[in-house]
């Protein structure tokens, strides 16, 4: 028989897991929130809902989180009426979050206290790869127990790295994710510089595809760049903002040099500040610009 999902967290990213998940026949149980993407597809494709984290627990043998980050992650666990009070013995609990490392091993002691798993499966890619279920997850837990659940994360990923032990997914997922967040904000800042000094931006686009500046990062923001499309690389500011900040707590409890995540954290906390939580990373050009 196949697990039971139950899923906490079904905004941009995680309807598209979730319509994946009953795509491919497992029972899907989703908890209401206001934060929630309209449930409309996902009732009409046989999911039922919850109004507590403890009671979509109660109803799952695979509970995943996809939420904001680590205060949240907590919230949903622990909280009254959280994951923690309703979790079955064995039941696996997959974080699909952004979470500091630390505080995903502290969330795992206490899922695997009330006899449960835990497994950390970030994900990359955009909100299409959701839709389509071709994220990348980044797996990180104990064999036995990434190699249960991965049925279910086969649903909605097309490529599934692991990363190896609990934590290892979420430490990975912030080297990426700063590896990603300071390109774009590097090229943005490039950008700013030649549209105040008359360089037009096909120009600059031309160039950097066919030079050092080609990539991932140059075609999501190239959309804004020739056309002020933001929709490129759909990620609020203020969540670019959050990862970063996280990277350099992860690198500070690891003695690591940081210098660069400073100084990238330092600009998309401007931009947030500028230009609100809400706009879309693209639009950092146009804030670097002091348009």
């Amino acid at each position: 028989m196949k697990a039971a999902v139950g899923i906490i967290g079904v905004g941009m990213m995680g309807h598209g897991i979730a319509r994946n998940v009953l795509k491919h026949g497992f029972a899907l149980t989703a908890l209401e929130h206001p934060g929630n993407q309209p449930l409309t597809e996902l009732l009409a494709g046989g999911a039922t809902t919850q109004t507590t984290a403890r009671a979509v627990a109660q109803a799952s043998d695979v509970v995943i989180l996809c939420v904001t980050g680590s205060p949240e992650v907590e919230a949903v666990l622990t909280g009254e009426g959280g994951v923690l009070e309703g979790l079955r013995p064995g039941a696996i609990v997959v974080d699909c979050s952004t979470a500091i490392p630390t505080a995903t091993e502290r969330m795992a002691a206490l899922v695997r206290a009330r006899g449960a798993r835990f497994v950390d499966a970030p994900m990359t890619r955009s909100v299409q790869h959701a839709h389509q279920g071709k994220l990348n997850l980044l797996v990180g837990g104990d064999a036995a127990d990434t190699e249960a659940v991965m049925p279910v994360l086969r649903c909605f990923a097309e490529n599934i790295v692991l990363t190896g032990a609990l934590g290892s997914g979420h430490r990975m997922k912030l080297l990426h994710n700063f590896v990603s967040l300071g390109s774009v904000a590097l090229l943005a800042e490039a950008a700013a510089c030649a549209q105040r000094g008359g360089i037009e931006m096909p120009v600059l686009v031309d160039v950097l595809s066919t030079g050092g500046g080609a990539g991932i990062a140059l075609e999501r923001l190239k959309p804004y760049l020739l056309n002020e499309d933001p929709s490129g690389l759909q990620f609020f500011m203020s969540n670019a903002l959050k990862d970063l900040g996280y990277y350099v707590n992860m690198a500070s409890d690891a003695a690591a040099q940081h210098a660069i995540a400073d100084a990238v954290a330092g600009t998309y906390d401007s931009a947030v500040q500028q230009g609100g939580p809400r706009k879309l990373v693209p639009e950092l050009v146009g804030l670097l610009a002091g348009r």
